[in-house]
């Protein structure tokens, strides 16, 4: 466990410092226990995946399969995959939909979406982790207001490793000007009215101005649970 000394001090010496130094740095610092999670529906991952191959580094990238996700989802990961030269880990659920409805009754994500999410979402990734001591992820602070106190660096108790958000405090218009003058590939429903994408039953079109409200509607979860802890 890292102390939280040790984090304030590399949060600070990060803070004005481009994400790919904090990439570099996570990858001399971790390697080869080291991971980029890369959900394919959101651009900040997007922007991570394509500073990592552009700064040469050597680090392990997963996709979370929940079975439900969208084509243009899929058709991203494949083109990222043939574009960028890595390969791309995918990590499925241990129960397929066939036997999650036998258990659970069907239409769980209709009735239950926290236990859906934990299934197919939080219960793979916990298993996926256990082999890592870091892990990237591209949340930011902007996107919700459970996630506007995120740290570059944090320590996560629930998986028991240093969780790393290279983006967290960029903001939409710095992600979009990376995506354009990189020409980096990203989720075409980003333009058709869905500024928050994940899986097919539980995803809405929504405004730019509050993206998660198209996710998980006449629910009070805003969350898939993938990032607490």
């Amino acid at each position: 466990m890292w102390s939280s000394e040790e984090l304030e001090r590399l949060n600070e010496h990060f803070q004005n410092q481009p994400p790919e130094a904090l990439l570099t740095w996570a990858t001399q610092t971790f390697h080869p226990r080291l991971a980029l999670t890369c959900s394919f529906s959101g651009p900040s991952g997007m922007v991570l995946l394509d500073m990592v191959v552009r700064s040469g580094l050597d680090m392990t990238v997963i996709f979370l399969d929940t079975d439900l996700l969208f084509p243009e989802t899929y058709e991203l990961a494949a083109l990222a995959e043939q574009r960028y030269g890595i390969p791309i880990q995918r990590r499925r659920p241990a129960l397929s939909l066939e036997e999650q409805d036998r258990q659970e009754g069907p239409h769980l994500y209709a009735r239950d979406p926290d236990r859906c999410c934990h299934l197919r979402k939080v219960t793979p990734l916990a298993e996926t982790l256990r082999d890592y001591d870091a892990w990237i992820s591209g949340i930011r602070r902007d996107q919700s207001n459970t996630r506007a106190t995120v740290h570059l660096l944090e320590w996560n108790t629930r998986h028991n490793l240093v969780k790393i958000n290279p983006l967290a405090f960029w903001s939409d218009r710095q992600v979009w000007t990376y995506i354009h003058t990189h020409r980096v590939p990203y989720n075409p429903l980003l333009d058709q009215g869905y500024p928050s994408i994940g899986c097919i039953p539980c995803t809405r079109p929504a405004s730019a101005s509050n993206p998660r409200a198209g996710r998980w509607v006449g629910f009070a979860k805003t969350e898939c649970g993938l990032h607490t802890g």
